[in-house]
């Protein structure tokens, strides 16, 4: 008998038809799960929901932007008192999809204000509101209310504002997104005039997130 050979009398197997057969079956499977995730994300968003500010009804607020933050993001600062520890409300309903830390929490507290800086953007929550809709909050003072996978209503609490992650000063850095892409932010039907980060731009709000 020769090495490498098989011996006389037995047959080999063939395995051809059977892994073709094999790899015709994954490649189906293949294209349903490309079909199921992907073709909802190519579908043309659903209408805007009727977003309000992510604050208390009746409060305002100063929306703003300066060169460098990046098109259509606002950073939200009270008009009147501290900004430490208020709430911070979902913008309409929706199901959390994050909730926990975008880089790092850093050392910054109401009692320590000027401590150490952490990465990105601290405590966070990520909310969609369906037709490929999303809101972001970053920066929030400790642990966010919700969890992932949790229902929200319109209004309902999730956070309380503060200075974790990159952040100078407490504020509530928040966005809308379309698909994966930032929009300008609208409150109540009415856009926010917040388009690009050229200059300081800064304008007054009133919730009617009631």
């Amino acid at each position: 008998m020769s090495i490498g050979q098989p011996p006389r009398g037995t047959r080999r197997r063939r395995s051809g038809p059977t892994l073709r057969f094999a790899l015709g079956v994954a490649a189906v499977v293949a294209v349903g799960i490309a079909v199921t995730v992907g073709v909802p994300m190519l579908r043309e968003p659903g209408p805007r929901p009727l977003f309000q500010l992510p604050v208390p009804c009746g409060e305002s607020w100063q929306l703003g932007t300066y060169p460098g933050h990046d098109d259509y993001d606002v950073d939200l600062f009270p008009t009147g008192g501290d900004s430490w520890g208020r709430p911070v409300l979902a913008s309409a309903a929706g199901t959390v999809t994050v909730s926990g830390v975008n880089g790092s929490v850093g050392g910054r507290t109401e009692q320590n204000p000027q401590g150490p800086r952490g990465r990105g953007g601290g405590y966070w929550v990520k909310i969609d509101h369906g037709g490929r809709w999303e809101t972001q909050y970053l920066h929030l003072l400790e642990a966010p209310m919700v969890s992932a996978g949790q229902q929200v209503a319109g209004g309902q609490q999730i956070g309380l504002v503060g200075s974790t992650g990159n952040s100078g000063a407490p504020h509530l850095h928040y966005e809308q997104r379309r698909g994966w892409q930032k929009v300008e932010t609208y409150f109540d039907g009415l856009p926010s005039g917040i388009t690009h980060d050229d200059y300081e731009y800064t304008v007054t709000l009133t919730s009617n997130n009631c």
